[in-house]
């Protein structure tokens, strides 16, 4: 059976992140072809990186992703990764992207996630005095 947990040579770790991200001024330019190529080069850059793709949604005005990394990884070295390498793909690609100043804002949002609550944690670790 695999499991979700990435294996290192001092570490096991489980690191989920769903990121929240949008082109610039919130435009609704992530449909039809572009988002299907989008789609495409997000998978291709996160398989290159070692990264997996839990779930990915593409809305008309900004994207889902919920994405598995290695711990050595911060969000925002993702982002970076990901928004650099679309913005510059896509842009060559679909001359109607050229018009905009820029392809994404500069801003994202992210969440982390695993496989238990933060609630399970937190008795986990206050529970730990009282175990024999």
């Amino acid at each position: 059976m695999l499991t979700p947990y990435v294996h290192k040579n001092t570490s096991v770790s489980l690191l989920r992140y769903h990121f929240v991200f949008c082109p610039k001024r919130r435009r609704k330019v992530l449909v039809n072809a572009v988002a299907q190529r989008l789609k495409e080069l997000l998978g291709q850059k996160a398989a290159e990186l070692g990264w997996t793709i839990v779930a990915l949604e593409i809305m008309p005005d900004h994207v889902h992703l919920f994405l598995g990394t290695d711990p050595d990884v911060s969000p925002t070295q993702v982002m970076h990764a990901l928004k650099g390498y679309t913005s510059r793909v896509l842009r060559q690609e679909f001359p109607q992207l050229q018009t905009m100043p820029a392809l994404w804002t500069r801003s994202y949002w992210v969440s982390t996630a695993g496989n238990v609550s933060a609630e399970t944690i937190q008795k986990y670790i206050e529970q730990q005095k009282t175990r024999d």
